[in-house]
């Protein structure tokens, strides 16, 4: 994971409900934070969309009382998310889901993790700038 700081902590870390009502917050978070990266507008939305629907895998699975944690890394023309949740159950990322799908199109790169109570979907974003050479 490619970060601005040294020791590998996120630049920015925001904590919610972990309740859908919510979602608005952190995509309009990461608007915002690709927009400071000075991402293109057709890349923001794509972003926007992309934590949507990782929120959306992983609220369902979020046990009583859980927050939605929110982990941002940002790098020049890069930009990592990761979404989680603490969960009391097992959980198997549904690869095959719309939303899946979705987000595996939009991000350069995706993925889920499951590990020590906790639902993690983690989803980089490259600029289009960066391969326009700009």
């Amino acid at each position: 994971m490619t970060t601005s700081t040294q020791d590998g902590r996120p630049d920015v870390e925001l904590r919610l409900p972990a309740d859908g009502a919510y979602a608005s917050v952190l995509r309009t978070t990461t608007a915002g934070l690709a927009a400071r990266l000075d991402f293109p507008i057709d890349d923001i939305e794509d972003l926007r969309i992309a934590v949507g629907e990782a929120s959306a895998m992983v609220l369902p699975e979020a046990a009583p009382n859980a927050d939605l944690h929110c982990a941002f890394h940002l790098a020049p023309g890069l930009l990592t998310v990761e979404v989680s949740v603490d969960v009391d159950h097992d959980v198997t990322p549904d690869y095959d889901s719309f939303a899946w799908q979705v987000l595996d199109t939009l991000a350069s790169t995706a993925t889920a993790t499951v590990a020590d109570g906790h639902f993690a979907i983690s989803l980089t974003m490259e600029s289009s700038l960066l391969d326009a050479g700009a």
